[in-house]
């Protein structure tokens, strides 16, 4: 009994492990990874890439292709990305594909990180000059012609214009100069093209050993990586990819979202419906409505820009421009607040992204659509609730105070009388009859004070 129950112990262990609930068994033996870089590479790319290594890892792949086509993006995202390809125990291959496709910027360092390097016809690569995120003026280009040059200067050279600035750069020359030699690729050019923002096409690539392959297709990459070696923990590893079937790893649910809240528009206009439910919720309370969707939008927001490089200095005239605009409906200064403050609203939004990273900014359309209706909005909305808040009150002891109302019993100077259709227990130094018309003085607890009704009309 014992050894029948240990026996059923054993196979409910291996039917639950992790390997049998994934299927590890049917999966094929040659298999090839593809993973899609498209577009700016930010928190949402690294964690793709990240999900799409350990898949890779699970299934046994023999080969992970990165098939790039970037303008660049966040140095973090980009660092990430590298450090998953350096610990890969997987041999990876940068491809940059379709044609007319880059790897510029962020995309450069990732494809000197890989394994091996490929690209297909009329793409290009380069342009790995780090772009400042500080809010200072940015890298300085050299763009005279060449008689207004002075000796030794190179055309498109980017010079540091501060201390900061130049450590940036020569940290981003030692790091892609690293990825080079650890790969034995063309090291001084890519300290080219970080220090002068080199570009190369496709034949210039390979003709420089930045590059080992120019393929036209994933099937060409596969059989011209087949029996070249790569080193893979300090061990030369021999490919054999020809006969490998290539499966593509599509970002989940959890990376979409984060890919589109982490666009630099959709987390401002988070941001704005955030802040402006939570004010509509505070000056009408109850309507919980507005505060609901305010406080998740708001948080979805913060989250996002948390991710992104934000200026805080954008991010404080943004506010201001709110807090001035608030300010002109509630204290009106003839629109000197109105103005300053959609002043403030528009510059802020425009500084709220640091730097000029390709693929997160804001767009001119978004930052003007949302100024104009911010104006519009909420002086409109906000003057409307002032001069509700001005208009005469109809409910409470302010209403009750001064009321008329008509006495249904008096004696010995205190009785009932009936004021807004309530009865009422009253005192008064006057004394009154039934029917006698009052007016209400003040309230003691539950008791009136009251006088003789001056507009009450003489008694016939």
């Amino acid at each position: 009994m014992v050894h029948f129950l240990y026996r059923l112990i054993t196979v409910a262990l291996l039917v639950l492990s992790p390997g049998a609930a994934l299927g590890q068994s049917s999966e094929p033996a040659n298999v090839a990874i593809l993973l899609d870089v498209d577009g700016a590479i930010g928190p949402a790319t690294s964690e793709y890439i990240r999900d799409g290594f350990e898949e890779a890892r699970r299934r046994q792949a023999k080969l992970i292709v990165l098939r790039l086509n970037t303008p660049g993006g966040l140095d973090p995202s980009m660092r990430e990305i590298v450090a998953e390809i350096l610990k890969s125990p997987i041999p990876v291959v940068s491809y940059v594909s379709p044609s007319g496709a880059r790897a510029a910027s962020a995309g450069t360092y990732i494809v000197y990180a890989s394994h091996l390097a490929a690209m297909a016809p009329s793409t290009h690569l380069g342009a790995a000059t780090p772009v400042q995120l500080g809010g200072g003026s940015g890298w300085r280009t050299d763009d005279k012609k060449d008689d207004d040059k002075k000796d030794g200067d190179k055309k498109g050279a980017s010079s540091p214009t501060n201390a900061g600035e130049a450590k940036a750069i020569n940290d981003a020359v030692a790091y892609i100069r690293g990825l080079a030699e650890l790969r034995g690729r063309n090291v001084s050019w890519a300290e080219k093209a970080v220090r002068e923002a080199a570009t190369l096409t496709v034949s210039e690539a390979q003709s420089q050993r930045v590059v080992e392959i120019v393929a036209k297709d994933l099937a060409d990459l596969l059989s011209q990586a087949e029996g070249r070696t790569v080193t893979i923990n300090d061990q030369q590893v021999a490919l054999h990819t020809r006969s490998l079937s290539l499966t593509a790893i599509e970002a989940n649910w959890r990376n979409r979202i984060l890919a589109t809240i982490t666009n630099p528009n959709i987390a401002y206009i988070l941001m704005l419906i955030g802040l402006y439910g939570l004010l509509f919720e505070f000056i009408s309370p109850g309507a919980v409505f507005p505060g609901v969707i305010g406080g998740i939008a708001l948080l979805v927001g913060l989250y996002a820009l948390n991710l992104l490089p934000i200026s805080y200095v954008g991010a404080g005239l943004l506010l201001l421009g709110i807090a001035m605009m608030i300010a002109e409906a509630f204290l009106p200064s003839f629109g000197v607040l109105g103005i300053g403050g959609v002043i403030s609203f528009a510059v802020g939004s425009l500084f709220l992204f640091r730097g000029d990273v390709p693929g997160f900014h804001l767009s001119w359309a978004v930052v003007a659509t949302a100024t104009i209706a911010s104006a519009g909005f909420l002086v409109i909305a906000l003057a409307a609730v002032w001069r509700a808040h001005r208009r005469d009150v109809v409910t409470g002891e302010a209403v009750l105070l001064r009321s008329a109302g008509q006495v249904l019993w008096w004696a010995d100077g205190k009785g009932e009388v009936l004021v807004g259709g309530e009865r009422w227990a009253a005192k008064s130094e006057s004394e009154f009859t039934r029917g006698d018309r009052v007016r209400v003085l003040e309230r003691q607890n539950l008791k009136l004070l009251v006088e003789p009704d001056p507009d009450a009309p003489p008694k016939s």
